[in-house]
């Protein structure tokens, strides 16, 4: 199993700085979610920074979150 979300914030460019719970700092990139289906909402930039770690993935209001595990396989290395 791959690790899981300890904390998020959502930083410029519907990215999202990820730690998670192996101490792994990770940049998740959601640009090219937001003309998919439910994520279209993410391109409010309010909505977007409403970004929460939540039993170990992140989600928004209204039931949106991304697989814990696409998270960490999609994700790049770094903090910033």
């Amino acid at each position: 199993m791959n690790p899981r979300i300890s904390s998020v914030t959502a930083i410029e460019g519907y990215k999202l700085r990820l730690l998670f719970d192996n101490g792994e700092h990770r940049r998740y990139d959601c640009s090219n979610l937001l003309n998919f289906g439910v994520f279209q909402e993410l391109r409010n930039k309010r909505y977007f920074e409403k970004a929460k770690a939540v039993d170990g993935t992140v989600v928004w209001p209204r039931g949106r979150d991304i697989c814990p595990d696409t998270l960490y396989l999609d994700s790049v290395r770094g903090e910033s």
